[in-house]
């Protein structure tokens, strides 16, 4: 997977700053005023940082912005970052503002001047997150970013906090790149493949094969995979870090490798893009990577179906009756709605074999959802008030858009078929919500429940906060803040 910047936190060491080789970041607030750090680079600098402040360079600047001095006078560094910053900035604003330097990270490294900064930790979450680019695919030698160092003066209290947001940050890699890999590379064999690697961090996974698929019943995920000759899976990790006997909290994604529609087939114009379609079961694995790396003290299952939707002679049709684990019909009125049809099965596996306390499923699941919500926003549904209330202030903590979105009988009764239990599809109107009803038809009576449609947030065609272009890894830290606060008493 691609490795995150390495990071190192140290003390404060204002005679070692004339050495410092890569990027010199140093942070002042809107009133000019220079902390130790950045007063001994203006006297380095022969008063380069009092002439910028003096001169007004820094008038209008916004919270997060950054101003260069290329190839200072007076230090061996290559440049000073001059950061914008209060001392006392919010979590959301230091994670933003951090990642204003991460697009600056270069091979050579960075230090960052940040003992006046309440929020180190997260000042450097945001600098490693935003240095992200996805180049397995690319031949020739790739260059490797250098390290960040964080100058602070209290390096061992800082030093404390800082595992756990490694650990939130090799999941968001991870589920990056997951979600940037293209199909023939990331197969649902190699998607399995890569979850039983992280045996090695202490999880329990078990791969279910398609014979073990069929002999409980799962005809609705089958179905999906009937036409294509890469083999239908659900890959399932365990961490049991919590008390012995609490039930877990339940996972689960939507895992559709690649997605043609099926017989029901897509316009060639983006289908490229596709490959994420397996975005939802990206993020679980994201997440149970996190939790693992940082020894979360909490039971978590993840469940992922893994597929690919392919037209063939096998494939299903329109119009065909599949039978799902529950034992309900459903009508396949379009092969490209095949998203819930993985998820139902998974979902009542998932209730039938954990009882989880409650269970979250994700998945890149309607186009709707992003005619109503754009790309800033992840559509959230839910039975429960309080479950959904909580993953909102989960997702607000770490700036990670999410909106609550309506349900109801009248959408529901759209699902009703003359043949069988169900349609898969209601009509034009309210798409992402018809679709949320025909899940909730697989939550068992008294299971809290959220479904997340991340359709317009899993893959962007433009920078985020947090990340370049491309896979955002949307979810991962919202989801490990929602663990933490329900399960282990809040971070």
């Amino acid at each position: 997977m691609t490795t995150p910047a390495s990071t190192r936190i140290v003390e404060t060491d204002l005679d070692a700053i004339g050495e410092i080789t890569g990027r010199i970041a140093v942070l002042i607030g809107k009133d000019g005023k220079l902390n130790a750090g950045a007063r001994r680079v203006n006297k380095l600098a022969r008063g380069a940082l009092a002439r910028m402040v003096e001169g007004g360079a820094l008038e209008g600047m916004k919270s997060g912005e950054v101003k260069t001095l290329a190839w200072p006078v007076g230090l061996k560094a290559e440049a000073i970052d001059v950061l914008c910053l209060e001392p006392r900035a919010s979590v959301i604003e230091a994670r933003k503002a951090g990642a204003a330097l991460g697009k600056l990270l270069g091979e050579k490294g960075m230090t960052v001047l940040a003992a006046s900064q309440v929020r180190p930790v997260t000042l450097m979450q945001g600098i490693v997150l935003r240095a992200y680019s996805f180049t397995a695919r690319k031949t020739g030698d790739q260059k490797a970013l250098g390290e960040v160092t964080m100058m602070v003066s209290n390096a061992d209290e800082v030093e404390a906090g800082a595992g756990a947001v490694r650990a939130v940050v090799d999941g968001v890699f991870f589920t990056r790149d997951l979600v940037s890999e293209p199909a023939n590379h990331l197969t649902t064999t190699e998607f399995a493949n890569r979850i039983k690697d992280m045996e090695s961090l202490g999880l329990k996974v078990t791969v279910l094969e398609e014979d073990k698929l069929e002999a409980l019943g799962m005809g609705c995920l089958l179905s999906v995979g009937l036409g294509s000759a890469t083999p239908t899976k659900v890959a399932i990790m365990e961490w049991m870090g919590g008390t012995d006997g609490d039930a877990p909290l339940a996972l689960v994604g939507k895992g559709v490798v690649f997605d043609t529609g099926g017989i029901s087939l897509k316009p060639a114009a983006g289908m490229e893009d596709m490959t994420m379609d397996m975005g939802g079961a990206g993020v679980v694995a994201g997440v149970m990577r996190t939790l693992a790396l940082r020894k979360a003290r909490a039971n978590v299952v993840g469940l992922v179906g893994l597929v690919e939707n392919m037209p063939s002679d096998r494939a299903t049709r329109p119009g065909d009756v599949v039978t799902s684990m529950k034992g309900d019909t459903v009508e396949v009125i379009n092969t490209d709605a095949e998203g819930r049809l993985v998820l139902a099965d998974v979902m009542w596996y998932a209730q039938q074999t954990y009882k989880p306390r409650a269970m979250i499923d994700l998945a890149t699941l309607t186009g709707a959802i992003i005619v109503g919500l754009g790309h800033e926003n992840a559509g959230v549904f839910s039975n429960d008030d309080v479950l959904s209330q909580a993953f909102l202030n989960a997702a607000g903590a770490e700036g990670e858009g999410a909106w609550r979105m309506p349900m109801g009988q009248a959408y529901d009764d759209q699902l009703k078929s003359q043949i069988a239990d169900m349609k898969n599809v209601g009509g034009r109107a309210a798409g992402s919500i018809t679709a949320a009803q025909f899940l909730l038809r697989f939550v068992q009576d008294g299971m809290p429940w959220i479904h997340l449609d991340i359709a317009g947030v899993a893959s962007v065609k433009s920078d985020t906060d947090y990340a370049p272009k491309g896979a955002t890894g949307w979810g991962v830290m919202a989801l490990d803040r929602l663990v933490a606060d329900m399960l282990e008493g809040g971070k």
